[in-house]
């Protein structure tokens, strides 16, 4: 096996950790083994796929595919759990934050001819938050750790929308508005 393998294969952890999510009981030892290695396989594959010079279009995309199939597990298993436990105010703020990715999505879509969703140092700031939200979600700091992670999810919806509104072509690689306005 190469060693330019290697970060497909701790994504395709991700996507295998996130297929087993569905059978087990939330919020029990066996979920979180699960969704920690899971979600540290999130945070190790491209560092390891840059570091080894292995980042490839099959690596994105495959990301991308782990990502979404891990999203859709958590909403599955920790959606009703929070449902229960959020006020209601704080998804208004949720379904905020869904209306203007779809909007960012849908204007990449069309004006670059494909799914693109930035690696912005905010959007990286909310994953990191919503990773910890199960880790949290019995506890009294919950609604405030959650309505947190809204207000940073609005602005880097926003930052994104203004990115993909302002440039000519796609860059990945884009970090923030304020480096893009830099460069």
């Amino acid at each position: 096996m190469s060693p330019k393998m290697i970060p497909n294969i701790i994504t395709m952890v991700r996507i295998v950790g996130s297929l087993c999510l569905l059978f087990v009981e939330p919020l029990k030892k066996a979920f979180y083994i699960i969704y920690t290695i899971a979600g540290l396989s999130d945070a190790i594959d491209g560092f390891i796929a840059r570091k080894t010079n292995s980042v490839s279009e099959l690596g994105s995309k495959l990301d991308s595919v782990a990502d979404l199939s891990f999203y859709i597990v958590m909403i599955l298993r920790i959606f009703p759990v929070l449902w229960e436990k959020l006020p209601f105010w704080i998804w208004y703020m949720v379904l905020s934050v869904v209306i203007m990715r779809i909007a960012a999505y849908i204007i990449s879509a069309v004006k670059f001819r494909r799914f693109a969703s930035l690696h912005t140092y905010l959007n990286k700031a909310a994953t990191l938050m919503i990773f910890f939200v199960p880790y949290i979600i019995n506890h009294s700091i919950i609604s405030a750790f959650c309505t947190v992670i809204c207000v940073i999810g609005i602005v880097s919806s926003i930052e994104e929308l203004v990115i993909h509104i302002s440039k000519k072509e796609y860059k990945s690689n884009v970090k923030s508005v304020y480096t893009e306005r830099k460069s």
